[in-house]
């Protein structure tokens, strides 16, 4: 249990991306700083002519790059079986030396070699690999592993070294547990799902009706429920889900920089609202401990973080919609995160990043 928590705490704040801001909170939290002290019967230290040198804290050896992954799911908790489709997938990758950082999306309708399961849209890798046999319970965690191969396969990333998978309940729970979230709205978004008092619409004859919340352009700030809503439009948009990936990476930076403003990084007292509010609406996946990548990370500040958006259009057979692909520069994008070239690709693609 106890590892499960520190997970969610390391995760928890915004999933990958706040494992940059929970360094500092998590080391002091799992006592990796503080001093042992001897029990009361223990004999008096030998004198010895050099002072003792304290051993390395946790996450000291890890020096990149790093490959991160945030996987936002629609659960629908409410229809047994339903199978988890990784509606958004966002990817972190930190540059060796771990003082700056990319993020960016892939959609979710991306056209990608599923292993042993042919060709599919990307999403499908999550909802296909839960499944377990002779079960009608699907495993996330399952499905997740399929998607990294996926993902692996498609961008040349051997490795991901962490991962989160957070639903809609969990963002706007995380995003009232921090009192909301100030963002830059870049375009006028109308909601499908919401009201503008936050209740659903209703659902009649395959479309939603009746009035509708409307997120104007300008600063603004959102509570929870609206932060999730503004992250989900794309109908309506002009780039569709384009539009709405270059959105869901402006919710996960202003998380990201509301927790850290309210001394997220340096408090571990603040640490375990965050816990309570996600509950099991998050799930962390990674190789070492999550505290060893947030002491890694403790230096990465938003304005560290560069968000990217890869261009792509929509692929078919005849007139029948088949899903996406990126295009070449988006293409050349990724694979300069396989070879950790970046900054260096970024430069002579400076359109590729976001306003």
């Amino acid at each position: 249990m106890r590892n499960k928590r520190v997970g969610l705490a390391v995760a928890g704040a915004v999933a990958v991306a706040l494992l940059a801001g929970g360094g500092i909170a998590l080391a002091v939290r799992s006592g990796s700083d503080k001093p042992t002290a001897s029990p009361p019967s223990a004999a008096p230290p030998t004198p010895s002519a050099e002072p003792a040198t304290p051993p390395p804290s946790p996450g000291a050896d890890i020096d990149g790059p790093l490959d991160l992954l945030l996987i936002g799911v629609d659960t629908r908790v409410s229809i047994p079986g339903w199978e988890p489709h990784a509606d958004a997938i966002m990817l972190l990758h930190v540059e060796r030396g771990l003082k700056s950082a990319y993020l960016y999306s892939l959609p979710r309708d991306l056209r990608v070699a599923v292993p042993g399961h042919g060709t599919r849209k990307v999403t499908e890798a999550m909802s296909v690999g839960s499944r377990v046999a002779g079960s009608k319970q699907p495993s996330t965690e399952k499905g997740y592993q399929l998607l990294t191969r996926s993902l692996s396969a498609y961008t040349g990333i051997k490795q991901f070294q962490a991962g989160a998978i957070l639903n809609f309940g969990g963002l706007a729970k995380l995003t009232d547990q921090l009192g909301g979230i100030d963002l830059v709205i870049d375009q006028r978004v109308e909601s499908r799902h919401r009201k503008p008092d936050g209740t659903l619409r209703p659902l009649r004859g395959g479309d939603y009706i009746g009035p509708q919340a409307v997120y104007q352009p300008g600063r603004r700030h959102l509570v929870g429920w609206q932060a999730i809503d503004y992250a989900r439009q794309r109908y309506g948009l002009p780039d569709g889900d384009y539009d709405r990936q270059r959105h869901q990476r402006q919710v996960v930076t202003a998380l990201l920089t509301k927790a850290l403003g309210q001394g997220f990084a340096t408090d571990p007292d603040k640490v375990d609202p965050l816990i309570d509010a996600l509950g099991d609406t998050f799930v962390y996946l990674g190789g070492r401990k999550p505290v060893e990548y947030a002491y890694a990370l403790r230096g990465l500040s938003p304005s560290k973080i560069t968000r990217v958006s890869l261009p792509g259009r929509g692929v078919g057979r005849g007139s029948g919609y088949l899903g996406e692909q990126l295009t070449a520069e988006g293409r050349g994008f990724v694979e300069a995160v396989a070879d950790d070239k970046v900054a260096a690709y970024l430069k002579s693609h400076p359109k590729l990043i976001d306003k």
